[in-house]
C-alpha cells in the first residue's frame, strides 16, 4: 500500500506532489462514501483523535470531526476557551494531559506561526495543522486543489489568482505551496498593504488591478479580509476596499469567459464578493466545504495508517 512521506501534515511546504496525488486518490474513495445512504466506515476504530482548538473556528472544526466520525475515530474536543489554559497552563501540559488519555492524533489550530512544529517536536502524537497563525492551513489549500482538479479536470496549467488580504493569510501562503507543486501558475491581487514583500521571491506575480487579473485567471480564489489580525489601518475603508477588489456580478458577467471562483469563507458578503456572486453557477463554495470533509478524511486516514505500523 502506498504511504505519505510524513507522519504529520505541519504544512504543504513539508509534503511532496506524490503524496498530494495520494490523498486526492484517498480523498476520490471517500467522498462516494459520504454520498451512500451510510455514511460510515470502520477504518480508524482503534483510533483517538483530539482536536485542540486555541483560536475560534467554526468551519475547519466542524468539517475535522465529521471527517473523523465518518471514519468511526474516537473524538475528543478541546476548546482553549473553557479551558485550564485561561489559568496559565502551557500548551506541552495541556498536551500532554490530553495524551495521557491515549490520544492518538491531535488536529490543533493555534495562533502563534510554528505552534504545530513545536508539538511534533515534542509530544508523541501525529500532530495535523489546523492553521498556525498565519504561517500555513495545509487542509484548506488540499480541499481548494481538490476543488479545481474535479472542475477542471486538473491542475497543472492552470491560472489560479487569490484576490485580497495575503499579508495574513494562512490560506493563500499553503495554496500558493500547494498550486505552484502541482504545476499550476499563481498570481496574487490587493492592495499594497496586504501584499507581503516576499511573494515575488515564491515565484508569484503581483497584478495590482482586479479586472485584468480576473481576465488572466482561469479561478478567483477570494479571501476575506481579516479584521482580527488587522492591527492598523491598511486600507482607508471597507467600501473603498470592495469598490477596488470587492467582485459583483457585473465584474464577473463583463469576463470575456467563465471562470471559477472560491472562498475558504467565511464570506464577508459585500465586501470581498456580493450575495450573487457567492451564490451563482460559478461558485464553488458548497463544493469546497464537502469536499473539505472528503480530504481531511483522507489526511486522517492516512496518518492513522502510519500509526498502527
Amino acid at each position: 500500500m502506498k504511504e505519505l512521506s510524513v507522519n504529520h501534515l505541519l504544512g504543504i511546504k513539508y509534503i511532496n506532489k506524490a503524496d498530494i496525488d495520494l490523498i486526492f486518490e484517498t480523498a476520490d474513495q471517500f467522498k462516494e462514501v459520504i454520498n451512500r445512504p451510510i455514511k460510515k466506515v470502520p477504518s480508524l476504530r482503534d483510533i483517538t483523535i483530539a482536536n485542540i482548538f486555541f483560536e475560534n473556528s467554526t468551519r475547519t472544526r466542524l468539517s475535522f470531526e465529521l471527517a473523523q466520525k465518518r471514519l468511526s475515530a474516537d473524538v475528543i474536543s478541546f476548546s482553549a476557551a473553557q479551558s485550564s489554559v485561561k489559568k496559565g497552563e502551557t500548551l506541552i501540559d495541556t498536551v500532554n494531559n490530553i495524551l495521557s488519555m491515549k490520544v492518538d492524533m491531535v488536529v490543533m489550530r493555534h495562533e502563534k506561526p510554528g505552534a504545530a512544529h513545536f508539538l511534533a517536536n515534542n509530544v508523541n502524537a501525529s500532530i495535523v495543522n489546523a492553521g498556525d497563525g498565519a504561517h500555513e492551513h495545509p487542509t484548506q489549500a488540499l480541499l481548494d486543489s481538490y476543488t479545481i482538479r474535479e472542475k477542471l479536470g486538473g491542475v497543472e496549467g492552470k491560472k489560479i489568482v487569490i484576490v485580497g488580504d495575503i499579508l495574513h493569510s494562512r490560506v493563500a501562503l499553503s495554496n500558493i505551496f500547494a498550486l505552484q507543486m502541482q504545476g499550476a501558475e499563481v498570481r496574487v491581487c490587493g492592495p499594497k498593504t496586504l501584499i507581503p514583500r516576499y511573494i515575488e521571491s515564491l515565484g508569484v506575480k503581483v497584478e495590482p488591478n482586479l479586472r485584468k487579473a480576473l481576465e488572466w485567471g482561469d479561478v478567483a480564489n477570494m479571501l476575506r479580509v481579516q479584521n482580527e489580525r488587522l492591527d492598523v489601518n491598511y486600507f482607508p475603508s471597507t467600501r473603498e476596499y470592495a469598490q477596488q477588489y470587492g467582485l459583483d456580478k457585473q465584474l464577473l458577467d463583463s469576463l470575456n469567459k467563465e471562470i471559477i471562483i472560491m472562498h475558504p469563507g467565511p464570506i464577508n458578503r459585500g465586501v470581498e464578493i456580493t450575495s450573487d456572486v457567492a451564490d451563482s453557477q460559478q461558485s464553488v463554495i458548497l463544493e469546497q466545504v464537502e469536499n473539505g470533509v472528503a480530504v481531511r478524511m483522507a489526511v486522517i486516514y492516512l496518518l492513522a495508517s502510519k500509526i498502527k505500523q
